[in-house]
């Protein structure tokens, strides 16, 4: 049987220069989840499939590596650290009493068909506060995203925020569910104008509705679009989401970031468990956001505890890339100090390599082969 070295396909090795420049990358960003009070939390690679299932509103079924323990129990490689730090927090903590705020840093799992360059396997670090429900606590963690893609190196990016009340608010009212739902979930997360219309047509939806439906897809831009959007709609709920991404802007006017952030009434996640705002990070480089957030005020029910929570993930494969093809100067290698040695020098060499460590410089010893 021939034998394989290579790694399997989704996946890939790390090594020399890359290695260094993504630990030292990490290490900036953790910077930033302790400057904001944020304790480290670190779960299970994997978790019973329960954690993941489709009532939590995770990725789907089929995109999870799943596989079985001795007692026949499914698990699952874990493909999304929110459900894993849920539950964790469910389990040892007490949000309903006191917020907690925890932050992360592991790779997650996702078995992805037509993978177009995206991996299977990636690094996240991301944020949970959960306990807290405030347009306090949404600014502050989309002030975090800007101020964690700032310590990368990063100076062109744009955070884009949506909110999905404002979405399903229109859906109730339609009265339209299931499959046709889901077709027009995706045609206005595509900004597919055309494709919306149309199904507005077939579905025959009230025309106030259809109309606020068809314009979605160009409710993106400055603050203003939170105007236009209000004056699609008299639906209270929908009212309200937009008076809190009013209240968000202005905080963030106080951050001083506001400059970065734009707001995609379109944007709408494909996990289901979002209930209020979401945001997605862009920069150039990549086609694929570098960092997820949102509200999920309904999640930790599922694990026993409910408590109002919202999050983000940065995606720190994306991020190299983006800083890599930005030409943006990544942190320098560490420069390794060599030692030759011979067999009769070796406690000499030693005894200068403990000095130059303990001085804080890297050091390898090399032995000399003889006559060289």
């Amino acid at each position: 049987m021939e034998r394989i070295f290579h790694t399997p396909e989704g996946v890939r090795d790390i090594t020399g220069e890359e290695c260094q420049q993504k630990k030292i990358l990490q290490g900036q960003i953790e910077e930033v989840f302790h400057r904001y009070g944020f304790q480290d939390i670190e779960t299970p690679s994997f978790e019973y499939f329960e954690v993941f299932s489709r009532e939590v509103g995770t990725i789907p079924s089929r995109e999870l590596y799943k596989f079985f323990d001795r007692e026949g129990n499914t698990l699952v490689l874990r493909p999304d650290f929110t459900p894993s730090v849920s539950r964790a927090c469910a389990t040892v903590f007490s949000p309903d009493k006191k917020p907690v705020s925890l932050c992360y840093t592991g790779n997650t799992f996702i078995n992805a068909f037509g993978l177009r360059g995206r991996l299977k396997e990636t690094t996240q670090m991301g944020v949970e506060r959960i306990g807290e429900d405030s347009a306090v606590a949404d600014a502050e963690l989309i002030a975090m995203t800007v101020e964690c893609l700032m310590a990368s190196g990063l100076q062109e990016f744009q955070v884009s925020v949506g909110e999905v009340n404002y979405f399903k608010s229109l859906i109730r009212d339609s009265g339209i569910s299931g499959e046709t739902e889901m077709r027009l979930r995706e045609l206005v997360s595509q900004k597919n104008e055309f494709g919306v219309e149309e199904l507005v047509c077939e579905q025959m939806i009230p025309a106030k509705i259809g109309k606020a439906f068809t314009a979605l897809p160009q409710l993106f831009g400055s603050a203003e679009v939170l105007d236009r959007a209000a004056a699609l709609t008299d639906n209270a709920e929908a009212i309200a989401s937009l008076g809190r991404l009013r209240e968000i802007n202005e905080i963030l006017k106080i951050y001083g970031y506001e400059k970065y952030v734009s707001y995609d009434l379109a944007m709408l996640s494909k996990y289901q468990y979002y209930t209020g705002i979401i945001f997605q990070a862009y920069t150039y480089g990549t086609g694929e956001p570098i960092v997820k957030g949102g509200r999920y005020n309904d999640l930790m029910r599922h694990f026993g505890k409910p408590a109002a929570s919202i999050g983000f993930a940065i995606v720190i494969d994306t991020l190299m890339l983006a800083l890599q093809g930005q030409k943006i100067s990544m942190p320098p290698m560490r420069t390794v100090t060599e030692i030759a040695y011979t067999e009769e020098s070796l406690a000499e060499a030693v005894r200068e390599a403990q000095n130059l460590r303990s001085e804080g410089r890297a050091v390898r010893l090399v032995r000399k082969e003889a006559g060289i």
